[in-house]
């Protein structure tokens, strides 16, 4: 690991990440690069995501592989997250129980920075199991004695996501979006480099430390405004098919059966994505914008930076 001095910033840190081969873990360990951060990125993997970053292998899940990982670092960016559970990688294990062996590693080596990813809906009592194991995940950040920053972005959006990427690979060969329900449903979809911009921040703002952010764009919209969004800046209108809850949850719970077994891998939509679509996911970004100094993006003019009409 390259260390801090003289050939990088004033303030510069050494930070290791865990999720930092993921889309927002890579956008989060380039801009800390760029910063001049010395960054360490902890995973299972061969190579670091981003060049100036090293790598180092290791699990949240694997708890006896942290401490030499994380040994000689000042704050951990925890960003370990799944959607969809498979084998071992439960909502629970990962979120819950791999915070805790985040936070245990830390008080080993003496860690005392700790920025922590959670989600917009976690609250005690939420109906998906999903929310409910980022809810444990914060409860053990909070009742831990290191310095925590909690961020809770909404719907990310950015150059290869999951949900903008996708839509508009299917508005270039369907004349029809499939909509969940209603389509009423509200959310502030957040660009990726504001997200990237609040986690970095956090280590140079020591105010921040104790407090959890929400993360969210300046606009409220529904799904089916989102998705006409999408559509409009590709120069492909569509037109929308609304599933019923019902046949969604049960088309949830065969790929929950199917994908497993035969392709070994999570399947693209489980019956705990369909309960959380079926609320807002909406929240308060002012806090973050001002003490982070972010100049929030329009969703519209965000994903035309990385979309171009279709001719």
């Amino acid at each position: 690991m390259r260390k801090c001095g003289t050939a990088l910033r004033l303030g510069c840190m050494r930070v290791v990440v865990t999720g930092g081969t993921g889309f927002v873990g890579r956008e989060i360990v380039g801009q800390l690069v760029r910063e001049g951060h010395s960054v360490r990125v902890v995973s299972r993997g061969v190579r670091s995501p981003v060049p100036g970053a090293d790598r180092v292998c290791g699990s949240v899940l694997e708890p006896e592989s942290l401490p030499a990982a994380f040994r000689g670092c000042e704050a951990v960016v925890h960003l370990v997250g799944i959607i969809s559970e498979i084998g071992k990688q439960t909502f629970e294990q990962v979120h819950a129980e791999g915070t805790r062996h985040v936070i245990a590693a830390c008080e080993v080596v003496g860690i005392r920075r700790l920025v922590h990813m959670s989600a917009l809906g976690t609250r005690a009592g939420a109906r998906s199991r999903y929310h409910q194991s980022k809810w444990h995940g914060e409860e053990r950040v909070r009742a831990s004695q290191l310095a925590w920053t909690v961020f809770r972005p909404s719907l990310i959006y950015g150059p290869g996501d999951g949900f903008v990427t996708l839509f508009a690979r299917m508005a270039r060969w369907s004349p029809v979006l499939l909509v969940l329900g209603s389509g009423r449903q509200q959310f502030q979809p957040v660009a990726v480099k504001e997200v990237a911009q609040c986690f970095v921040g956090a280590l140079r703002h020591p105010e921040s430390a104790g407090r959890t952010f929400d993360l969210c764009g300046p606009e409220r919209l529904t799904m089916n405004e989102l998705l006409r969004a999408i559509a409009s800046v590709m120069g492909r209108p569509r037109l929308q098919l609304h599933l019923p809850w019902k046949m969604a949850s049960l088309q949830a719970r065969i790929l929950e059966c199917v994908f497993p077994v035969v392709f070994r891998s999570a399947p693209p939509l489980n019956r705990d994505q369909v309960l959380m679509l079926q609320e807002d996911n909406i929240g308060d970004p002012e806090p973050a914008w001002r003490l982070f100094g972010i100049e929030p993006v329009r969703f519209s003019d965000g994903i035309r930076a990385f979309l171009r009409p279709e001719s």
